[in-house]
């Protein structure tokens, strides 16, 4: 048994993220993908960065940005995580010398969990998402998760289309390390609901991993 911990990706305001701590979360995600309805400038991110108590890490996504963009982010912000979120080679993942998440397009046919892995064998753990390769998340939709996949000896988190509904089936389908949630936690695109945030924490609280 152990804690599934859990991430609010898309947080666009000081208030949400806020209510987000006081349900209890690990981290947040701040997205700098120009064309998400979730994305963050730098302001909005600094802002949101300074407000939240301590150890609330924040996670910086991004989705195939060039390497200026990233060091800009890192440099400005200093995310205690990257998350990387498209077509991003392994070597581009590390080149930054900070720990990182790597996510895999459980859209795709043939997944291979075990070749990501390998590929990507210094993430600090594999991202599981419902896009295609080069889509964005958020999007409110599932992965096949009775699919059969092997346990890569990684760290999984689980995301897409969760919400309080169904993050207990995931976390029992899965035993991830950790879950991540966005759209089912909102009112509106980028705009999270504390009520909701409280119960999906919950949830996640209440189901052993």
């Amino acid at each position: 048994m152990h804690r599934v911990r859990i991430k609010i990706c898309g947080v666009t305001r000081v208030e949400d993220a806020l209510a987000a701590a006081r349900a209890g979360v690990d981290a947040i995600g701040l997205v700098f993908y120009p064309d998400s309805s979730r994305v963050v400038t730098m302001d909005q991110a600094r802002a949101i960065s300074r407000a939240l108590p301590p150890f609330v890490a924040r996670a910086a996504l991004f989705l195939d940005a060039s390497e200026d963009e990233v060091r800009h982010v890192i440099e400005t912000l200093r995310p205690d995580v990257l998350q990387f979120h498209g077509r991003e080679a392994p070597e581009f993942c590390r080149m930054f010398g900070m720990p990182y998440l790597k996510s895999v397009p459980m859209g795709e046919d043939d997944i291979d969990l075990g070749a990501w892995a390998e590929a990507y064998g210094d993430a600090q753990g594999l991202l599981l998402d419902a896009n295609r390769a080069g889509e964005a998340g958020g999007r409110g939709k599932t992965f096949d998760w009775q699919a059969e996949a092997e346990r890569p000896d990684l760290p999984l988190v689980v995301a897409g289309g969760l919400s309080v509904d169904n993050v207990a089936e995931a976390i029992r389908r899965f035993t991830p390390y950790a879950v991540d949630v966005s759209s089912g936690v909102e009112s509106a695109p980028g705009i999270k609901d504390a009520q909701r945030m409280q119960d999906f924490a919950a949830a996640v609280i209440n189901t052993i991993g």
